[in-house]
């Protein structure tokens, strides 16, 4: 089956742009320090609750990928963009990286301890999300930790440039509320929230999510 034409649009532009991708975003050290604190928090909960690895979703380069391995995480990548998980692969070579979607994780039930999503669902139409994060609830083991971030607010973007190159993919910003509310909606506990206001480099509202999927009883 044809993969849905915004994955197509994901996907070959982050093939086209991934070398100036690696040239302009900053690296994880670089983040704001609440931000890098709730990275912190989430690779601490998921080592205390072990349940399985953790899967950095839309991976781009493998630096996240790499900052949760240097936090003691057992962590691997996964990007629709063969590019970059080839520039991943390189720069990280002992670390694993694999092309994939979030709409369909190529991954067992209840296999990992804990997801990344780390602005990497903003290209996704709102209405695949409820495809996306059910899948994120089927990988995740019991007691395992999702960590969510990106821009927020009430827009769709349709840009057709970027990192200086042409671009062909779409990017939707939620309001906060409705991001939960399809987290819960597919089985996940949200246990902390943290919204922030544009600062320094950050032109956008900005939030983290982090959610659970409950235990078994």
């Amino acid at each position: 089956m044809a993969d849905p034409s915004f994955l197509s649009a994901i996907r070959e532009s982050y093939d086209t742009v991934a070398a100036e991708y690696v040239e302009r975003v900053p690296p994880p050290a670089a983040l704001d320090p609440l931000s890098r604190a709730m990275l912190a928090g989430f690779a601490e909960l998921v080592r205390t609750a072990g349940p399985g690895p953790v899967a950095d979703l839309g991976c781009g380069p493998g630096r996240m990928t790499a900052h949760l391995a240097g936090l003691g995480v057992s962590a691997f990548g996964v990007d629709l963009s063969p590019e970059m998980i080839e520039l991943a692969r390189h720069a990280y070579p002992n670390l694993r990286f694999t092309t994939g979607s979030m709409t369909a994780l190529e991954m067992t039930d209840d296999e990992l301890g804990g997801i990344l999503a780390w602005y990497s669902t903003h290209h996704t139409p709102p209405q695949w999300l409820p495809a996306v994060f059910a899948e994120f609830h089927r990988t995740l083991a019991p007691g395992g930790y999702l960590l969510w971030g990106n821009f927020v607010g009430d827009e769709r973007l349709q840009p057709t440039q970027g990192y200086g190159r042409p671009v062909s993919y779409e990017s939707y910003l939620l309001p906060l509320d409705r991001v939960i509310a399809l987290l819960e909606q597919a089985g996940l506990v949200i246990t902390a929230r943290l919204e922030q206001e544009p600062t320094g480099r950050v032109n956008r509202p900005h939030a983290c999510l982090l959610a659970r999927r409950p235990e078994e009883p």
